[in-house]
């Protein structure tokens, strides 16, 4: 860089901690020369999330607002991509508000030709983003086969496809495997496989609240647990292979049963996801 008025200004864009040695070279006009360095260290850190621009606290009792939540409805194509047991309804058995909170509920009954049902909620249609602060405060069921989920899809999925669209799992949770918790991303990069994940073992996840969260921007997605973070996304490279994460993602709350790589407890009857709430920053 070069400057005659004394001063110069740069901008540091790398994340965290920065180390730099800096040299400065002065030249006077009669050819007077001068060199100086310093060691420096800036911390460059994110704006913080702080507009709320998205909320439910799940107030009033009845079904989901519907201003905010869609429904997905059935089995899905090959129980919806993952060999899933349960056909998902809209029906207040399944999902509702009561004293407070949203129930999802998986039930073992004949149903719609599956052998359970359970209930899966979104904002696809109804509310999308690009980069914010997803904070949802819940209690997870419990038995082995459930398998709640809080995770965001790109809303560009009818006319981009899977796992083109993006997929960003904040929270899942298996009920062979309790008290683990995943977060994951899914890019054309790893064809979509579980590969770029993270994880934390709680062991309260079904008897006590925890607020699960992600903070995503244009470099990284950030993933945490009541604040403690268990895995960061920042691919090097960031393109349309491994970062597919630069526009509009809708929320999904679901809970699954069963699937290609579990099985269910034969004793299994009924377990809830309850949320207390969902927040969502700028």
């Amino acid at each position: 860089m070069t400057n005659t008025t004394g001063t110069v200004e740069y901008t540091y864009t790398k994340r965290d901690i920065n180390n730099y040695l800096v040299y400065v070279n002065a030249y006077s006009k009669t050819n007077d020369f001068t060199r100086t360095s310093e060691k420096i260290d800036v911390l460059v850190q994110r704006a913080p999330f702080d507009e709320l621009v998205f909320s439910d606290e799940f107030d009033t009792d009845g079904s989901p607002d519907n201003s905010k939540w869609g429904y997905d409805i059935g089995t899905g194509s090959n129980g919806w991509g993952n060999g899933e047991k349960q056909y998902y309804t809209d029906r207040l058995e399944n999902v509702k508000v009561e004293g407070g909170l949203l129930k999802i509920t998986a039930k073992k009954e004949n149903y719609g030709g599956s052998a359970y049902t359970s209930a899966r909620i979104l904002t696809k249609g109804k509310f999308d983003f690009t980069y914010g602060k997803v904070e949802v405060r819940a209690k997870l069921p419990f038995g082995e086969g459930t398998w709640p989920a809080i995770w965001m899809l790109g809303s560009n999925i009818n006319t981009a496809g899977w796992p083109a669209c993006g997929e960003i799992d904040i929270m899942e949770h298996w009920g062979h495997n309790q008290g683990f918790v995943q977060s994951a991303v899914h890019t054309p990069s790893s064809f979509g496989n579980t590969v770029n994940h993270g994880a934390q073992t709680l062991n309260d996840v079904s008897t006590a609240f925890h607020v699960y969260a992600a903070e995503w921007d244009d470099q990284e997605i950030v993933f945490s647990v009541d604040g403690v973070v268990h895995y960061t996304y920042s691919p090097a490279a960031k393109n349309s292979e491994t970062w597919p994460f630069n526009s509009n993602q809708f929320l999904i709350l679901n809970v699954a049963m069963g699937g290609s790589w579990f099985a269910i407890d034969p004793d299994f009857e009924s377990s809830t996801m309850e949320v207390d709430y969902v927040r969502i920053y700028q």
